[in-house]
């Protein structure tokens, strides 16, 4: 039996994953972990029964350490809470559901411990990795990636020579706004930008999803995940997110994924790859579905793609920069204290701004990342 833990066991994510595994019923939970939902931790503490849980925050670790004293499961708090479920000896996968830069040191131990990678989490890549892919081909770990389009990436080169890559097509929905001005956009509230026609997640990666920042996210993380010069890596608008992505080889072929809009597609793909197991849910029509349509991405509009292939080019702790000024501005539009093309120009400052070190440590990638809260936090 599998045993696994997951970072960011509340969230969109952790929730799916747990799905899958209560649907399947033979991996077993060993570890979960959250920020501080009190309430959804107890619940999954007592459905999965785990042996440990890490609660980020102090206050609630001890909240739900007084609400499962019936239980024998032990309750960490902080950093050290989070790699420690990271690296636990008899864990097989570790699943980064956790949202933001947060997920990176834990990610990095659990590697050094042996652990494959069931990898959600797009700051890992982003910005650290030139240190997380050359660590797993060291220590022989799988990244098994959980994001749909990677695992559209990822399935799409299962038995295929990675050196007969031409170009990977990654498609994008276009979000909520799709179609619209910058003019049009200019106004546009917190509760516009949270209605995705296709997905429901959580609602930051939904706010990157409006912003085209997702899928620059994503084109950095193609780039480590598959070796693929970031000039080989396109971006293509699929509005009914039916294809998730494709390869296009040297010979001129193209293999896409294809499937319905469920994140528990890719989260069981990782849990078992190479397995193929049955997944309840809808299945796609294609009598009814006649045609799917592309689209070039609106670049003028939606500037969180340049500013992404910006970032990439430049390269060293740039990413890093692009990365939490967007984590920053968009925490900020959800909080309604700035608009929405707003989370643009704190972006674009913050890069503007920003002396590049070439080759980041973990050390000066945590440094790049607090230097660009603070200006932001001078300014906005």
């Amino acid at each position: 039996m599998k045993k696994i833990a997951i970072l960011g066991s509340t969230g969109s994510i952790g929730t799916q994953t747990l799905e899958v595994v209560e649907n399947n019923g033979d991996i077993q939970v060993e570890a979960l972990s959250a920020n501080g939902n009190v309430d959804l931790l107890e619940k999954q503490a007592r459905k999965f029964n785990p042996s440990v849980i890490a609660v980020f925050r102090e206050d609630a670790a001890k909240e739900l350490k007084e609400r499962l004293k019936d239980m024998n499961i032990r309750i960490v708090t902080g950093m050290d809470g989070l790699i420690e479920i990271a690296t636990l000896p008899e864990t097989d996968i570790l699943v980064t559901a956790i949202v933001g830069m947060i997920g990176i040191l834990p990610t990095i131990e659990a590697i050094k411990a042996g652990k494959d990678i069931a990898l959600a989490n797009k700051e890992t890549l982003v910005t650290a990795g030139h240190i997380i892919m050359p660590l797993a081909e060291r220590m022989g770990v799988q990244i098994l990636p959980v994001d749909s389009e990677h695992s559209a990436i990822f399935q799409a080169l299962h038995g295929e020579d990675r050196g007969g890559i031409e170009k990977i097509l990654i498609t994008a929905s276009g979000g909520p706004f799709r179609g619209k001005n910058r003019a049009e956009l200019e106004n546009v509230q917190v509760e516009d930008a949270l209605k995705h026609p296709n997905w429901s997640m959580g609602q930051k990666i939904t706010i990157d999803s409006a912003t085209l920042v997702n899928k620059g996210l994503e084109v950095m993380e193609a780039k480590w995940l598959f070796g693929v010069d970031l000039d080989r890596i396109q971006v293509v608008v699929q509005p009914k997110s039916i294809i998730h992505s494709m390869v296009e080889f040297k010979d001129g072929a193209v293999i896409a994924q294809l499937g319905t809009p469920d994140m528990k597609l890719p989260i069981q793909y990782a849990l078992y790859y190479p397995e193929r197991r049955y997944l309840p849910g809808d299945r796609l029509d294609f009598w009814k579905l006649k045609e799917i349509t592309f689209e070039k991405p609106d670049t003028d509009t939606f500037l969180g793609l340049p500013l992404a292939f910006q970032a990439a080019r430049t390269g060293g702790s740039m990413p890093t920069v692009f990365n939490a000024a967007n984590e920053r501005a968009v925490s900020k539009f959800l909080h309604r204290k700035i608009r929405f093309l707003d989370i643009y120009d704190i972006i674009s400052d913050a890069m503007e701004h920003h002396k590049v070190i070439p080759n980041p440590s973990i050390e000066e990638i945590l440094a790049a990342e607090q230097a660009t809260y603070e200006r932001i936090e001078s300014r906005w």
